[in-house]
């Protein structure tokens, strides 16, 4: 819910606010990613505040490095506590919520949020939550291998009610090997686009109705208007629901 001079507002996007805006804090993985994530609160944050205006935001992260270490080892307890410790670090310089803008690994989401010293919105809710909002009933989902087998977008599509596809273990292969040696690294290919867009055009022929960018540098290649697909951004859909829960007078419980 959204205030509005004093007034509820239940609108998509109010024009100003007389709140004070919650502090927004960003557990970031890997840079495009938050880079992209930031500068949508940042640009986006005008509609709701006017020009060149936003929330207070800060960002922590450590290096990708690090999180790979133990990713690649299964080691999810491992990737919780670099995801405390950038959320502590967030709570000292004054954030009063998280947001995490990499999907893969809000698998160790559970293992945070018992801990965390702030609440926190979770990247596929907001997905599953927009899938919704515009009736989607089968969504292709596309990330690394570690997102697309695992249980993130499972989870939380199922509990909307909404069916889910993941390309064959070739195509996850490749789709993950662009991401951690292109997409993470500002490489945009066009060989690679064409080759996303392949996915997704076979995405539709299995009757997915939209489809997930669930890595969140996909949407620096993959564009709206390109798509077979109408696309669901993970990355601006977590940094608008931000947008929305900074300006909101009560914070969403996880």
């Amino acid at each position: 819910m959204l205030r509005r001079n004093g007034e509820l507002r239940t609108d998509h996007w109010p024009l100003t606010t007389d709140l004070m805006p919650h502090h927004i804090g960003i557990v970031a993985c890997s840079a495009e990613g938050a880079a992209l994530c930031y500068r949508t609160i940042c640009l986006e944050g005008t509609a709701l505040m006017g020009t060149h205006d936003h929330p207070e935001v800060s960002l922590h992260g450590h290096s990708l490095a690090e999180y790979n270490k133990f990713l690649e080892a299964g080691d999810w307890a491992g990737v919780a506590e670099l995801m405390l410790s950038s959320a502590r670090k967030l709570a000292s310089a004054g954030a009063d919520f998280l947001i995490c803008p990499d999907n893969t690994i809000h698998q160790a989401f559970d293992l945070v949020v018992q801990r965390s010293p702030r609440p926190w919105l979770h990247i596929a809710e907001e997905v599953a939550r927009e899938a919704q909002r515009q009736h989607f009933m089968q969504l292709g989902v596309l990330g690394t291998t570690y997102l697309m087998e695992g249980p993130v977008y499972t989870e939380k599509l199922r509990a909307a009610g909404i069916e889910h596809y993941i390309p064959g273990p070739r195509e996850r292969a490749e789709i993950n090997r662009i991401i951690f040696e292109e997409l993470v690294n500002a490489r945009f290919l066009p060989a690679s686009l064409d080759y996303f867009l392949d996915i997704i055009r076979g995405m539709a022929e299995t009757g997915c109705d939209a489809v997930v960018l669930g890595c969140t540098e996909i949407p620096l290649l993959v564009m709206p208007e390109s798509s077979p697909l109408p696309t669901l951004d993970s990355t601006r859909l977590l940094a608008r629901a931000a947008l929305r829960e900074a300006m909101s007078d009560s914070f969403v419980s996880h």
